[in-house]
């Protein structure tokens, strides 16, 4: 009977232990969907600039401070259905945003792109930081962004479109305009630097 319990103890000892390596597996597996677009200084690679802003990798980030007007970087790549997430620096003075399935990646605009806007000092505030320009207002207290590192959390599935800037839900919505296309990132004014920017398909 001893001989048998022991051998009884071993098996579930050995199977908790295989059972601990596929949970690990899985939590690999799963870690593993998720592309690095940018990574520090790298990741410019990825992307096509549209525009004449002085992108450049300085400050471990993929940064830029002037221009005449507004630049995006463009990614090369197309995408329907994603979770993106988004660590990026903004100036209390910057105009910027995430663009997303964009109907044309030489011509990007706030009409042809879902924008989650980075923009604490813009002219209608309902519409500013945290928001989804034209489709989705956030509430009071807005958020803003400036002079701190900050990290979006955008989810498209679909129609369904949620927005979470530092952890807090800014936006969640049902809209069907815009199905798929490049994602861009924004300079308009400020200083702007992206960190780490990865996304995982659905």
């Amino acid at each position: 009977m001893r001989s048998h319990r022991k051998i009884s103890r071993i098996m579930k000892v050995v199977l908790m232990g295989f059972s601990a390596a596929m949970a690990l597996s899985s939590a690999v597996a799963a870690d593993n969907d998720w592309v690095t677009l940018i990574d520090g200084t790298q990741g410019m690679e990825n992307f096509n600039i549209v525009g004449d802003a002085n992108w450049s990798a300085e400050h471990n980030a993929i940064q830029a401070t002037e221009g005449s007007g507004a630049s995006w970087l463009v990614s090369k790549e197309n995408y329907s259905d994603f979770s993106l997430r988004v660590e990026f620096w903004a100036s209390n003075d910057s105009n910027s945003g995430i663009y997303m399935r964009c109907e044309d990646a030489d011509q990007i605009t706030d009409r042809t792109c879902y924008e989650a806007n980075v923009f604490d000092q813009r002219g209608d505030p309902s519409f500013g930081t945290g928001a989804i320009v034209h489709i989705a207002p956030v509430d009071e207290p807005r958020p803003t962004a400036g002079n701190s590192w900050n990290v979006f959390v955008i989810t498209l599935d679909g129609d369904h479109l949620v927005v979470e800037l530092n952890g807090k839900r800014t936006v969640d919505v049902h809209d069907d305009l815009l199905s798929s296309g490049p994602i861009a990132l924004q300079w308009g004014r400020g200083a702007l630097r992206f960190r780490k920017v990865v996304i995982k398909e659905l």
